[in-house]
């Protein structure tokens, strides 16, 4: 029987949440319990685990998505309370002597290597959570996991509901394109609104010419959940360090990075101060300058309020790139419809536009598209949500709706992000093309028997890898023209596709070290834990980024990754030292040639997590990985 696609409901979201998020953790449940009775040694006790795991992470999906995006507020209530039931359970799940007891039975002989692979990692999992303790600690283990799941949700929430809006002077919008102007008009008072939300605060800070001005929205932007987060945070970090000690870990970074590639914490400072030597020379010749051109205009160093507007004037008059200029050649419409375009045809693949009244997404602005293989082989489906609302997530990020299962579900992913209706940034189409990565992923790696290793399911310093490699193509001047047009049809000129590259290489130093400061502070603060988080913010800022932060802002504050990627921030740029290494197997020439993609979509993203990462990468490039390419990229 062909599989079919989740059903929405038609107005009632409420009841279909509760339906589908706690039905699902009910038969987790109710599978669980068999598998405990089951006899000790039986294979069916790993298909029992599986069923359990394809429930819960379906509860956990659909309740992620929600919360993040629905416009309805009970909605999102209730799908964080479903959030926190579904991690509460699991955490009891991997407490729970008899179902350890009964996994640990199964001979791994009788199964295949796959499902060999499977047993390891969850046993693994078991061990992490002190299933293997005494009761005094799996009791303080299961409150622990408790308390930083609400609190990593809270976190996040602030952020979310923390959406601020800056006054400043109508003239400040001089500079802006008009586009942005005409959705930003003046009041009575000669004043404008600049929110935090992206589509606002990074054109201002790129565009307009009034620096008083940006440092009023960049010090709004950088005050994001200050200061209600505070406390939350440090909530956070003493509740992971102590769970992290209790299961006989050093510190939280540890921990974490025992399931990664990196495989320690020290390994994680050790990276990120390689990479930051190895950016410095590049990134103080850069600041410099950009310092140079800030003379020019009266402003003496550079800040978090004046980079972004000073890299734009120096890639406009020493590149001769103008991103007024740039703008019009990428409406979103083309733009959108351009990705599908690629990506279908780099990966053989086919996207059918699902109406709206079949699909019935939570959002008129969301869009369905069916995704099938050029032979007809349904894959999935997938939900772009790409522009902003209020309350919904305000960052970008590829959401899984249902990870696929062989024979059992299909894979259905959304894409969250928040672009403007009319014409974009090409750093939105990078971030575009990058997000489609992760959801491409999710789809083809979405084939596998066992739930554990669908989709983008490799380790979490590798997730970014493919993601990243995808931006590639958003930089090639035939991707581009084949549907980044004007408003009179011409395509973009292959000349400024080359000069905006060129421009785009201006920068890359100092941007990986404010990438490495971000990582310093997400490792830092999950190791020392520190009573003056602003003072050590501001410590990392003078060690590792060679741009200014301003007085009084707060950026940890909002920094959205602390509650998800904990303090593994460094993995973009570990993935991205990957993914330079795979494009190098691409022909820079005719990026659209369907043979080296199609390898690459067998051997890295088809598998999943059915293999170690390196190993992946090493069945696609014939050798293990190495720095190479992202050394010659860095220092060329």
């Amino acid at each position: 029987m062909a599989l079919k696609p989740l059903e929405f409901p038609a107005d009632d979201w409420l009841t279909w949440l509760n339906e589908r998020g706690a039905g699902q953790l009910q038969a987790a449940r109710e599978s669980i319990a068999e598998l405990v009775r089951a006899e000790p040694g039986n294979l069916r006790i790993v298909q029992l685990w599986n069923d359990a795991a394809i429930a819960l992470r379906n509860a956990g999906s659909v309740a992620g998505l929600l919360s993040s995006v629905h416009p309805e507020a009970a909605v999102m209530e209730r799908a964080e309370e479903i959030e926190v039931e579904v991690q509460g359970y699991s955490t009891d799940l991997h407490l729970d002597p008899d179902v350890y007891r009964a996994l640990s039975s199964v001979d791994p002989a009788t199964l295949d290597d796959d499902g060999r692979r499977m047993l390891a990692k969850s046993l693994r999992d078991f061990h992490r959570s002190g299933v293997d303790r005494g009761a005094e600690v799996r009791d303080r283990v299961r409150e622990l996991e408790a308390k930083t799941t609400e609190l990593s949700l809270a976190f996040s929430r602030n952020i979310r509901d923390g959406r601020l809006e800056a006054r400043v002077p109508g003239s400040a919008l001089a500079g802006l394109p008009a586009d942005y102007v005409e959705t930003h008009p003046v009041d009575a008072d000669g004043l404008v609104g600049v929110s935090t939300d992206y589509p606002d605060v990074l054109p201002f800070l790129t565009f307009s010419t009034d620096a008083a001005a940006r440092r009023v929205v960049a010090s709004t932007f950088f005050s994001i959940a200050s200061p209600i987060n505070d406390p939350v945070l440090a909530e956070l970090l003493q509740a992971r360090h102590e769970l992290a000690t209790l299961l006989g870990y050093a510190n939280w970074p540890d921990y974490d990075a025992e399931v990664k590639m990196i495989g320690s914490g020290d390994a994680i400072a050790a990276f990120i101060d390689t990479v930051s030597a190895a950016a410095g020379p590049a990134g103080e010749r850069e600041i410099g300058i950009l310092a140079a051109r800030a003379a020019l205009d009266g402003e003496s160093e550079i800040d978090v309020s004046n980079w972004r507007y000073f890299h734009e004037l120096v890639k406009r008059e020493q590149y001769g790139v103008d991103a007024h200029e740039v703008r019009r050649y990428f409406d979103f419409g083309k733009v959108h419809d351009g990705l599908l375009q690629i990506t279908g045809q780099l990966f053989g693949l086919r996207f059918t536009s699902v109406p709206t009244d079949q699909a019935r997404p939570w959002h008129p602005d969301v869009t369905s598209y069916d995704v099938s293989f050029d032979d007809g082989r349904r894959i999935g489906r997938i939900y772009l949500d790409l522009h902003p609302r209020e309350r919904k997530y305000n960052h970008a990020a590829q959401f899984d709706l249902v990870a696929g299962v062989r024979d059992r579900q299909l894979p259905e992913g959304v894409l969250v992000c928040n672009f403007p209706h009319g014409l974009m940034e090409h750093r939105d189409v990078v971030t575009l093309f990058h997000e489609f990565g992760h959801l491409i992923h999710h789809l083809l790696g979405g084939d596998q028997s066992w739930v554990r290793f669908s989709g983008v399911a490799t380790e979490w310093d590798f997730v970014e890898a493919p993601s990243q490699l995808l931006e590639e193509w958003a930089w090639d001047a035939g991707v581009l023209q084949l549907f980044a047009t004007d408003a009179d049809g011409t395509p973009i000129p292959a000349e400024l596709v080359t000069q905006m590259k060129a421009a785009e290489e201006f920068g890359k130093g100092f941007l990986a070290r404010t990438q490495m400061f971000y990582a310093a502070l997400a490792y830092r603060f999950h190791l020392e834990r520190p009573t003056d988080p602003t003072a050590r913010m501001l410590g990392l800022y003078a060690e590792y980024s060679l741009v200014k932060p301003l007085p009084e802002t707060h950026f940890y504050t909002g920094f959205g990754h602390l509650a998800g990627y904990t303090s593994g921030y460094y993995t973009y740029m570990w993935s991205l030292v990957i993914a330079k290494d795979l494009f190098s197997a691409f022909d820079p020439d005719n990026l659209l040639g369907p043979e080296v993609a199609a390898r690459y979509r067998d051997a890295v993203l088809a598998p999943g997590g059915s293999k170690d990462a390196g190993e992946l990468v090493a069945d696609f490039l014939g050798r293990p990985y190495n720095t190479k390419a992202f050394e010659d990229w860095l220092n060329r």
